[in-house]
């Protein structure tokens, strides 16, 4: 049985083969603290191998997805000197590439603020589901810093033109926008739309092999940074294996008898 971490400033509800992770902590519009980034990173550690989890929904409390970084850890590393300030912004970095990597497919759920911190979350999400009105931006240079641990995600997601213009300008837009961008894939109108969305999606995971999706996700990932015809190799003998193992065996019985695979029903 999956085991998972106890957390102060995260909400965890696992349903139905998905897990629900909430960043819980309203009234900083869920700034992303120390704790939070290592309960975070917990969390993904968690599900690692476990394939069990097909999917994890990050969203925010009370109206809010994430404000960005915690200002209050900033200030409390100033006593400490660079080096702390180095180890706060690098884990947070670590956060992203784990949160990117994980096996599952992860879906942000994107409502209010959606800045800083925020933002590089929803640039690592497979899946982006934004209210029409919520507020991204990377405020980062108004207040003397840089985006430093999110910019290479962003430039990823939408490109290294619209970043510059964005980061450079700390220019807000909201879900519409957003979209129009590639940042996300679904700018819903209402709370009620927003779910409805939430739920098309998660019948689509439901309906794909898990690890087959696990391997896939890694696949995509890896086309960005390897050389393409030691991973087309690689993809082909990934390829071979699945025909023949019990997620292919399942697929293939299944169409042929016209039925769901077992992990869909």
């Amino acid at each position: 049985m999956l085991a998972l971490p106890d957390c102060d400033t995260l909400l965890l509800n696992l349903e139905g083969g998905v897990l629900h992770v909430t960043l819980n902590r309203p009234d900083s519009r869920n700034a992303m603290s120390l704790t939070m980034v290592s309960e975070l990173r917990a969390v993904l550690e968690s599900l690692r191998n476990d394939i069990s989890v097909r999917a994890i929904v990050l969203r925010g409390a009370g109206g809010h997805f994430c404000a960005g970084g915690d200002i209050k850890d900033i200030a409390g590393a100033r006593a400490k000197g660079g080096d702390a300030y180095r180890s706060l912004n690098r884990a947070f970095g670590s956060l992203l590439e784990e949160a990117q990597a994980t096996p599952q497919v992860l879906i942000a759920v994107l409502e209010g603020a959606v800045l800083g911190g925020g933002f590089g979350l929803a640039c690592v999400s497979d899946i982006a589901i934004s209210h029409q009105d919520a507020k991204f931006g990377l405020p980062e240079t108004t207040l003397g810093i840089l985006p430093a641990q999110i910019a290479p995600f962003v430039v990823k997601r939408i490109g290294l033109t619209q970043t510059r213009r964005l980061a450079l300008t700390a220019a807000r837009f909201n879900g519409s926008e957003a979209e129009r961008l590639g940042l996300v894939h679904f700018s819903e109108t209402s709370s009620e739309a927003i779910e409805a969305r939430l739920q098309q999606v998660l019948s689509q995971v439901r309906s794909c092999a898990p690890q087959a999706n696990a391997q896939t996700k890694a696949l995509l990932l890896a086309a960005e940074s390897e050389a393409l015809g030691p991973l087309l190799d690689r993809a082909a003998e990934q390829f071979a294996a699945a025909v023949t193992g019990a997620e292919g065996i399942e697929g293939t019985m299944a169409f042929v008898q016209k039925r769901a695979p077992k992990w869909a029903q």
